[in-house]
């Protein structure tokens, strides 16, 4: 089946259907285009909803994030995050392969048509043009004919004419000879055109058309041929990324399955834990006995006599009847009296429940050791309206205690990154006085000096915050020997009422330890020396592999010289300064630009930073 012998006449008709052809071609390319911009929208959207719901850093959200739970969650959005990622590879790799590609083809398909059709329409003209001529020598054969046959009626006209003279019949006959052989003559030309005509109409229809006509059917055909091929690739490369997303969907399946709620349940524990002991039973007063106290007896003469039972059931509860205390806090023991109508939850009128209140503001106001105490106390509340200590005492123990392990961390990551920033300058300084066409060794003294100072300021105010890490842990005493001696000074004025104001500062109802120390009674400890010790008879370890990028010549003292594409170990890595320390044997080894080599670092190598 050939379109040349079959469609031999339909020459305009297969223009429409190839231009229709190459409509379907450039349709179908915008609805690729447009897939791609749904993929790209939605992996957007993806994207900006996973960024949405991230915990936001250095906020209270982020602490959240301990709990499995919310882990669960964080890897459903990184997931989440991965999966956005595929669509934007569908909507990549569709335009690369379908849409640039199919455009292209497009191109060159209007380019071949053109060319082929151009060749239809001259084959068409040129056989048109040998019609026209047949047609001209036809109607001049006709003609010279018509005009021979005059010729030769008007001779024998005036041949037979009597009265003609014979120089008048010569004349008809010659002009009668000469329109005849104009008739041959035109009769062999038309006779000339006319197999020329034949010869041209049958290479017309029988070879030209033909040939353009198969050509433009097999381009046809290829281009049928490339869109079933674009509509494979197009399944294809969604299929591609089925099994990464199924990765992507397993990976929140598998971040679904670590919650673990026990866990959580210990983190919160940690996370709320008070340190406190919970109070002890309360005693039974007896309320048979008649109120002989009054407003008066209440006071500091009160407070002494009675010294004995508070210190006796202060020291087996461990609590205080705070004023202020919050609602959210589990409500202390009340305080031991030797009168029942202390006691403030005992079935009396509001004014008697009040007075105990009252009691405790006229013992701190009459009682001097007591002063200490209410001082403590406006310094604890003054803590709960926002104004927060440096060394936390204004949380439970349990809480105080993490707080200052997380600043002491953090200062120690900060010695450290100072120590990384104060060798590399001195790694830097080196080559300085090595290379003095790279740089002024001297500028480079002044930002050293700064960075040591920093240091040095890190360390002191790591050195106070391990101090108090170990007074809340008990690995050294709470107080020097000076507060031990103010506090024996205390007691041999009013015993009982010094007991109650260290129970005061035991007990209080946020948990702060607001008893004030002098500089003698901080007991600093000495910090980890974070210098690095190296011992240059034991050859460092390898802590990964590199490669060499480029060639580099080690002229310098200290550096090394590579090959491009050569392989060797690295025993130190870039700490900011450009350079890298790797190892070709045992006996050769130096720096090189970071640059020149491609690093793959060691993750369980001792030393090494792991990269995701």
């Amino acid at each position: 089946m050939s379109w040349g012998i079959e469609l031999w006449d339909q020459f305009d008709n297969l223009e429409k259907h190839t231009q229709w052809g190459i409509d379907i071609l450039e349709k179908y390319i915008k609805f690729v285009k447009e897939r791609t911009e749904i993929e790209l929208s939605y992996a957007k959207q993806l994207r900006n909803l996973s960024k949405k719901y991230q915990p936001k850093k250095n906020s209270k959200e982020e602490e959240e994030y301990r709990y499995t739970a919310c882990k669960a969650f964080l890897s459903t959005l990184n997931e989440m995050n991965d999966y956005a990622g595929q669509h934007e590879v569908i909507s990549e790799n569709m335009t690369s392969q379908i849409i640039v590609e199919l455009a292209r083809y497009v191109q060159e398909l209007k380019q071949e048509r053109k060319s082929h059709f151009h060749d239809g329409r001259k084959a068409q003209q040129h056989i048109e043009t040998c019609w026209k001529q047949l047609e001209s020598s036809k109607r001049r054969f006709e003609r010279d004919c018509k005009e021979a046959d005059r010729a030769q009626q008007y001779f024998e006209k005036m041949d037979a004419d009597i009265n003609v003279t014979k120089a008048d019949v010569e004349k008809a006959r010659q002009q009668a000879q000469t329109r005849h052989q104009m008739a041959e003559d035109s009769k062999a030309d038309y006779s000339s055109v006319l197999q020329k005509f034949n010869h041209e109409q049958h290479e017309y229809y029988h070879t030209h058309i033909p040939n353009i006509f198969q050509k433009i059917q097999e381009m046809e055909e290829r281009r049928i041929v490339r869109i079933g091929e674009s509509v494979k690739t197009y399944a294809e490369l969604d299929r591609q990324v089925i099994p990464i997303i199924g990765k992507c969907l397993d990976g929140i399946v598998k971040a679904a399955e670590s919650i673990d709620p026990k866990n959580d349940s210990q983190l919160v524990v940690e996370a709320y834990k008070s340190g406190f002991e919970p109070p002890g039973d309360i005693e039974f007063e007896d309320y048979t006995q008649p109120m002989k106290r009054t407003v008066s007896d209440n006071s500091l003469s009160n407070s002494r006599g009675e010294g004995k039972s508070e210190l006796k059931f202060g020291g087996k509860s461990k609590g205080k009847l705070w004023p202020f205390i919050k609602k959210n806090k589990p409500p202390p023991p009340p305080p031991a009296s030797a009168s029942p109508s202390a006691v403030p939850n005992g079935p009396q009128s509001p004014k008697q429940q009040k007075e105990p209140l009252s009691h405790r503001f006229n013992e701190f106001m009459t009682s001097k050791p007591k002063i200490h105490c209410f001082r403590s106390l406006k310094r604890g509340l003054s803590l709960k309206l926002g104004a927060t200590p440096e060394d936390f005492s204004n949380l439970p123990p349990e809480q105080r205690r993490k707080k200052l392990q997380q600043k002491v961390d953090e200062l120690n990551k900060e010695i450290q990154k100072e120590m990384d920033q104060r060798d590399a300058i001195t790694k830097m300084k080196d080559v300085y006085l090595k290379n003095p066409q790279m740089g002024d060794p001297g500028s480079l003294d002044h930002k050293l000096a700064e960075v040591s100072q920093n240091i040095e300021k890190l360390r002191l105010e790591a050195q106070k915050f391990e101090a108090w890490l170990a007074e809340v842990e008990g690995r050294l005493p709470a107080r020097s020997d000076q507060a031990r001696r103010q506090s024996g000074m205390y007691e041999t004025q009013n015993a009982p009422s010094v007991n109650n104001c260290a129970q005061d500062r035991e007990s209080s109802p946020d948990g702060s330890y607001t008893e004030e120390q002098s500089q003698e009674s901080e007991v600093k400890v000495l910090a980890t020396d974070f210098d690095d010790e190296f011992d240059d008879e034991e050859p460092l370890p390898a802590i990964g592999t590199c490669k060499a990028l480029y060639t580099f010549e080690g002229q310098n003292e200290g550096t090394i010289s590579v090959v491009e594409g050569e392989t060797l170990y690295v025993i130190e890595e870039d700490k900011g300064d450009g350079w890298t320390r790797i190892r070709r044997n045992e006996d050769e080894e130096g720096y090189v630009p970071t640059s020149y080599v491609e690093v793959y670092l060691d993750k369980n190598a001792k030393g090494a930073k792991t990269y995701i």
